[in-house]
C-alpha cells in the first residue's frame, strides 16, 4: 500500500480521473516520485547510477522476487504497473539529471524523451504510441523541471525546449481512457506558452484549471 506521502499531490488528482485504472496510475505517478528523489538526492552520479540500476533489475525479474516487501516495489507489482512499458525509459531519462555535469539541450532532450514519454506510455499502456503521445509527455516533463530545478538560467532552458516540442502534438485526439494524461499535458502547455514552470504543489489556481480542464477540455 502506497503511503500519502509517497504520491505527489498533482499526481493523486490526477489518478482520481483514471476510473478503474487509478491504482496502477497512482503507482506510475509514485514511481516516478521514487525517481526523482534519486535525482534530488543524489550528489556522486555513480552511487546514483546504481540506485537506478537496481530498478531496472527489478523491472527485469521474471522471478518476481527481487525488491519484495519493498513498499513500491510491490505497489508496482500489485496493480499491474510492474509490467507497464516506459518505466525503463523513465530510468534512463532521469539517469541524465544524475550523471550530466551540464544539462545542454541534447541533454534535456533525452531527459524528456526519457522520463516524459516513458512516463505518458506507461500510464496509456501502450508500447507503440502515436508519436505525438511521447511529445505530449515530453513536454510535461520539460514543465516539471522548469518548476522544480533550482537553476534558473537550467528552468529557462526547460521551458524554451518545451515551446519548441509543442508543435509535434498539435490538435490531437486522446482517447477517453487517456484522460489524465490530456489533463496533464494540457495544464503543462496553458503554462510553457505563458512562460511558466509548473507550481509547486497544487495551488487553488492550478487545481481549478485542472477541473476545467477536465470538464470542458481546456
Amino acid at each position: 500500500m502506497l503511503t500519502q506521502e509517497a504520491l505527489p499531490p498533482l499526481a493523486a488528482l490526477l489518478a482520481a480521473h483514471a476510473g478503474a485504472q487509478a491504482e496502477r496510475h497512482r503507482a506510475i505517478w509514485a514511481f516516478d516520485a521514487r525517481l526523482a528523489q534519486v535525482a534530488r538526492t543524489t550528489s556522486e552520479p555513480r552511487i546514483g547510477q546504481m540506485r537506478l540500476a537496481w530498478w531496472n533489475e527489478v523491472i527485469d525479474d521474471p522471478t518476481g522476487i527481487k525488491g519484495r516487501g519493498e513498499p513500491m516495489v510491490d505497489a508496482l507489482r500489485a496493480s499491474g504497473a510492474m509490467a507497464a512499458p516506459g518505466l525503463v525509459a523513465m530510468i534512463d531519462g532521469w539517469e541524465v539529471l544524475v550523471v550530466e555535469p551540464e544539462i545542454d539541450a541534447a541533454a534535456l532532450g533525452d531527459y524528456a524523451a526519457g522520463r516524459g514519454g516513458g512516463l505518458f506510455r506507461a500510464l496509456a499502456d501502450t508500447a507503440e504510441p502515436p508519436a505525438w503521445l511521447d511529445a505530449a509527455g515530453a513536454v510535461w516533463a520539460l514543465w516539471d523541471l522548469a518548476g522544480h530545478v533550482g537553476a534558473p538560467a537550467l528552468a529557462k532552458a526547460a521551458l524554451a525546449a518545451a515551446r519548441d516540442v509543442l508543435p509535434q502534438v498539435g490538435e490531437v485526439h486522446w482517447p477517453r481512457q487517456w484522460k489524465p494524461l490530456r489533463i496533464a499535458f494540457t495544464l503543462a502547455r496553458q503554462d510553457v506558452l505563458a512562460g511558466r514552470g509548473a507550481p509547486l504543489g497544487v495551488p487553488r489556481s492550478l487545481a481549478l484549471r485542472l477541473l476545467r480542464i477536465a470538464l470542458v477540455g481546456r
